[in-house]
């Protein structure tokens, strides 16, 4: 499987982005879908993360503002980004993991200007 993001781009804070993830290849035994980010010096962290057992579970700085979707026929898992703050800006990844294993996109980025 490969993930391709795309979406990305500058936008001014109180804004809005989608993030797309396609999915090449089939998706067969895929349980877990997620979005990350990682700003420059920091660790990546999860946004947002869908899990076929748990549900989905955002982080507490994007409640209520971010949503993620699935276009199954697509194969595409979208991030829809509300009103956005500076400090969203980071390089977005997305994972899926199929059959126990991981599977990344490149990131794509986000900046936000205040």
């Amino acid at each position: 499987v490969q993930l391709q993001a795309s979406g990305g781009g500058l936008v001014q804070a109180g804004g809005s982005l989608r993030l797309s993830c396609a999915a090449s290849g089939s998706t067969f035994g895929m349980t877990d879908i997620g979005w990350y980010r990682q700003a420059p010096g920091k660790q990546r962290e999860l946004v947002v993360g869908f899990s076929s057992t748990g549900g989905t579970n955002f982080a507490d700085s994007v409640k209520g503002r971010f949503a993620i979707s699935r276009d199954n026929a697509k194969n595409t898992v979208y991030l829809q980004m509300n009103n956005l703050k500076p400090e969203d800006t980071a390089v977005y990844y997305c994972k899926i993991v199929k059959f126990a294993k991981d599977y990344w996109g490149k990131g794509t980025q986000v900046t936000v200007s205040s």
